[in-house]
């Protein structure tokens, strides 16, 4: 997968002194949608401006409508096929500053009908909420789906179809490489996976080895398509001395992972999720973090990820690894919690602020689950 993005000279200042560069205008070249499920391209998600409320976007498509803050679409069963998106950052005159094209690929709501499916979703706390797995769950069970199979170790108690291999914290270097004499202890009160659901000892060493944890979770079958979302908590630190290194890390062992799951399951298709986008206001940094990390520190680590993600993973469907656009998809301001507080220690008066940084609420979660279930059904058409 490539960006689109095509830049034109600026010669007067925008609103927070941006730039044409300062912008790094992102589109993926594909995004994909199913009749009766709402697809998205939230503006603030794709370009990089501290308000992007102050921008001045103009959406050119055939479906769907352009919204105050985000280009929205419900296709119907008559709209399957392709349609271009193209995304304008345009001056009060109407001149265009930057540009980026996209194409919605509507699939046929009936793809894979009769099949049955094997799904390994592997990420940190936003795969180990159970969410958006919980959503794909819900979604094939439809009369024109496929039969659904998740594998994994984790999932919540009561919900056994509900399996991934989800765990908060973790990078990707854990699931490259973390060994420990067992595999769950108990830690403050809760249980918590101590190695790598892929590490097994090999001639006497810990090593990667898919086969045996698919002898252990699938009995032996490979999956037909594994996602993998991580990036949170290798990047979420990092600042613009150090964002690149921690990437390099990243794709080391993503890449070390990747090769191992190919290498016994070659036929297994790999949806690499781009980073998903942190709450749109710093009050959720607040509640999380104090002042750990700013909000805009780590939106810019996002969105430098997702351009590495595309440099590095991009045009690579030949080899079997995708990059699904999820990103495009999460509404920041209404898709994460908030709660209602005191403005201050003076007045009676409550406001509601965002309260969590990085962990969308349900209704955020279910985006990011939308968007991986039209890339599944995308891949079952063919």
């Amino acid at each position: 997968m490539r960006t689109t993005a095509i830049v034109f000279p600026l010669l007067f200042a925008l609103p927070l002194m941006a730039t044409a560069q300062d912008l790094r205008l992102i589109l993926p070249e594909r995004i994909y949608a199913v009749p009766g499920i709402e697809t998205n391209v939230y503006f603030d998600n794709v370009v990089l401006h501290p308000d992007s409320t102050r921008l001045l976007f103009d959406v050119d498509c055939p479906l769907g409508a352009q919204q105050e803050e985000r280009w929205t679409a419900i296709p119907t069963a008559e709209q399957v096929g392709e349609h271009t998106l193209t995304l304008r950052v345009v001056t009060p005159e109407i001149q265009t500053i930057a540009e980026a094209s996209a194409t919605i690929r509507v699939i046929d709501p009936a793809a894979g009908a009769g099949r049955a499916i094997r799904l390994l979703c592997v990420g940190d706390s936003l795969t180990n909420a159970s969410q958006y797995t919980r959503r794909l769950v819900e979604l094939f069970q439809g009369d024109q789906e496929p039969a659904l199979t998740l594998i994994g170790e984790n999932g919540p108690d009561g919900e056994p179809a509900n399996r991934h291999e989800g765990y908060g914290g973790w990078r990707a270097e854990a699931f490259a490489t973390r060994w420990a004499e067992v595999d769950w202890a108990e830690q403050n009160g809760r249980m918590r996976r101590q190695r790598s659901p892929f590490v097994f000892e090999v001639d006497g060493q810990p090593r990667l080895d898919f086969q045996q944890y698919l002898d252990r979770n699938s009995g032996g079958q490979p999956p037909d398509f594994i996602t993998i979302l991580l990036g949170t908590n290798d990047t979420f630190g990092a600042n613009e001395e150090t964002i690149e290194g921690a990437i390099d890390v990243m794709f080391d062992n993503l890449d070390a992972l990747i090769a191992e799951m190919q290498r016994v399951a070659p036929e297994a298709e790999i949806g690499l999720l781009h980073l998903v986008p942190p709450s749109a206001s710093q009050d959720a940094f607040a509640a999380s973090y104090r002042c750990g990390q700013t909000r805009w520190q780590f939106r810019r680590n996002v969105h430098r990820v997702i351009e590495r993600q595309i440099e590095h993973y991009g045009a690579r469907e030949d080899e079997g690894i995708f990059l699904v656009p999820a990103f495009v998809n999460l509404d920041t301001v209404h898709g994460f919690p908030h709660m209602n507080v005191r403005a201050n220690a003076h007045t009676t008066t409550e406001v509601s602020r965002a309260s969590n940084g990085v962990h969308p609420s349900t209704a955020g979660y279910y985006q990011i689950g939308d968007a991986i279930y039209c890339w599944l059904k995308s891949r079952l058409a063919g």
